[in-house]
């Protein structure tokens, strides 16, 4: 059985080295890019979850305030019918906030994932480069 190598050697001569240059400036650039976004993501997850967790204890305490209001109209006056109503509003609204926050918060977290496996293609794909490099100098010291 022929083993094969993990990748495919793009560059394999001297003449090669020129664009193998080229290459890994560019993807060490989008590692540079790729950490500094990776890093503000994570910096701004903290927000997001703050954001999450208060959206969703006001939707919470305004469903326990529709609730008292529920029970107060069921034996109270038309007055206390509309504040009910008012109240539950309110609290449908406070649940859409919590569940955009909560989405929010998915969304930065799929960002933060695809971020970082992009990374680590990056880097992988320099690693690679670098391997080459090394093939290609330890063919012209030979």
């Amino acid at each position: 059985m022929a083993v094969v190598p993990a990748f495919s050697q793009k560059y394999k001569t001297r003449a090669d080295t020129i664009n193998l240059n080229k290459e890994y400036v560019k993807v060490s650039s989008d590692i540079t890019d790729l950490t500094s976004k990776l890093t503000e993501a994570r910096d701004d997850l903290a927000g997001y979850e703050r954001k999450a967790d208060k959206a969703s204890s006001d939707a919470q305490s305004t469903a326990a305030e529709t609730s008292d209001k529920a029970a107060q109209a069921t034996g109270g006056s038309v007055k206390d019918a509309k504040r009910a109503k008012r109240e539950a509003r309110r609290s449908v609204k406070d649940a859409k906030d919590s569940r955009k926050a909560q989405d929010k918060l998915e969304d930065h977290k799929k960002k933060i994932a695809r971020l970082t496996d992009d990374l680590d293609k990056k880097q992988n794909r320099l690693k690679e480069l670098e391997a080459m490099r090394a093939s290609i100098n330890n063919l012209s010291s030979q």
